[in-house]
């Protein structure tokens, strides 16, 4: 995979990534290479992979994290490329909260507050949602959620992140590493 250079100016988007069905980790990892390979994105940064617990119906434990990309379209272009991404990988919707082989969340592009049928940015529910949380705790912790006005610290410490394990600290975007663990 080449990183794109340079990177152009555009807005900062976050995506949280789950996967639970299949080869989590490598259909994790293509996606982001698949991202990082289309010609209006760039990606910045990449979180730790974390096993966490399902919500739903009973179903295998998730794979989640987050990256940060750089975006030269607009946000409901990302949606769509995201949504592409996700049929790529085998997602089909036909349960809601149910197992996937890939599920792309847009959580926050730059700060911009967009309510449509077709999109909710930022997402709803990523404040009470561990799983993005503390992925998103790893490469964007000082971020002001536009809508609530806290950091992405501040939300993070408001949750339980009981249940939730790194299992990775290996980064799969070329150019960068991940963070190091913080200390307790």
């Amino acid at each position: 995979m080449q990183p794109h250079s340079p990177t152009p100016p555009g807005l900062i988007a976050a995506v949280g990534l789950g996967s639970n069905l299949g080869d989590s980790l490598n259909i994790l990892q293509g996606a982001i290479a698949t991202l990082n390979n289309h010609a209006h994105l760039w990606v910045l940064a990449q979180s730790h992979w974390y096993r966490t617990p399902a919500l739903g119906p009973p179903q295998p434990d998730y794979i989640n994290g987050c990256i940060l990309l750089r975006c030269c379209c607009p946000a409901l272009n990302l949606l769509s490329i995201l949504h592409q991404v996700e049929h790529h990988y085998g997602r089909v919707r036909q349960q809601h909260w149910g197992p996937r082989t890939l599920d792309l969340d847009l959580l926050f592009f730059g700060h911009q507050i967009i309510q449509t049928p077709q999109i909710s940015v930022p997402h709803p529910h990523l404040q009470d949602r561990a799983f993005v949380l503390q992925p998103l705790l790893d490469i964007y912790p000082d971020f002001q959620h536009p809508v609530l006005k806290q950091t992405v610290r501040a939300l993070a410490h408001a949750v339980s992140l009981d249940g939730i394990e790194r299992i990775s600290t290996q980064s799969t975007v070329p150019g960068f590493e991940a963070p190091p663990p913080k200390s307790p």
